[in-house]
């Protein structure tokens, strides 16, 4: 009979009970553990948003008596009221002004951001270094240190009451956390297909409309989406520069709407509000998938 010794495998290890959050979350069964979670964060973020839609259908009682969103009854009386106002124009015209800020800002401000952002990120030249750190340092300056050489400049050229000093700035490339932006989107771009155009004859400009532009396009779309949202919602400077009451642009009409002698109807301004959020949250939505790709991409399509 042999004396062999027979050898067992080792005890299998087992997990320890005390798993990590990191882990529970990666098990198949736990997406529903992220959705429920990410539910609750999406609704406390939301509420404000929720109570203000519901607030436009209460009274004012009603709106101060209670921190819940769902109004008693739905009356849409406030938004007929509000979209009225108290002058002799009504927020169509409002909102037309501030299309004829907005739009126009947003072209130039594209077209002026992406020319010098792409001279910083492509080209060499004598003092490239110390322009682009005073224009990084220009964005940590105050914009109401501004103001009043600003406004002295544009009452001599004649432009107060006008949409000039609201838009012509921005074709100057005044808006420098664009250009950053910008830059750093074009640095993870290859320069491979700008070259092999170089090589079949492009020239600069050439390369930037045919090449840079469509590759820079969630960059691009990102630019118009931020330029949209502040200049809609701005409200400083078309109180300096804008004196016409048929010149102002929603912003400053919804505050014009809160009168100063007589009680005020909040549920026609808050209706109204909320029709002025449309627009901006509209654009936004339509150009979520670009900042996804502009954030997880280099720019270049598979």
């Amino acid at each position: 009979m042999s004396n062999t010794s027979v050898k067992l495998p080792p005890p299998a290890m087992h997990e320890p009970h005390h798993a990590s959050d990191a882990a529970l979350l990666r098990r198949p069964g736990a997406p529903w553990l992220r959705h429920l979670l990410l539910a609750v964060v999406a609704v406390l973020m939301l509420y404000p948003l929720l109570w203000l839609i519901g607030a436009s259908f209460k009274s004012n009682t009603e709106i101060f008596g209670s921190a819940g969103f769902w109004p008693s009854r739905f009356d849409f009386g406030a938004y007929a009221k509000g979209w009225k106002t108290s002058t002799e124009y009504t927020f169509a015209t409002y909102f037309l002004n501030s299309f004829l800020i907005t739009i126009p800002r947003i072209i130039v401000t594209v077209i002026s951001c992406v020319l010098v952002a792409y001279a910083f990120a492509r080209f060499e030249f004598w003092g490239k270094k110390l322009l682009f750190a005073v224009m990084v340092g220009s964005m940590m300056l105050p914009l109401i240190v501004l103001r009043l050489p600003q406004y002295l400049m544009f009452r001599e050229l004649g432009w107060l009451d006008t949409y000039l000093p609201l838009i012509l700035p921005s074709a100057f490339a005044t808006d420098a956390f664009f250009i950053f932006m910008l830059v750093q989107f074009l640095r993870g771009i290859p320069r491979d297909m700008e070259e092999a155009a170089q090589i079949d004859g492009c020239n600069a400009l050439q390369l930037l409309w045919h090449i840079v532009v469509p590759l820079l396009k969630p960059a691009i779309i990102s630019v118009i989406v931020f330029q949209f949202i502040w200049t809609m919602n701005d409200f400083m400077a078309p109180l300096i520069y804008l004196a016409s009451v048929e010149k102002y642009p929603v912003s400053l009409a919804l505050k014009m709407s809160i009168g100063a002698t007589e009680e005020v109807e909040w549920a026609n301004v808050i209706a109204i509000s909320v029709v002025a959020l449309l627009p901006s949250v509209a654009v936004f939505f339509m150009a979520q998938k670009y900042f996804i790709d502009g954030a997880a991409g280099s720019g270049t399509k598979g």
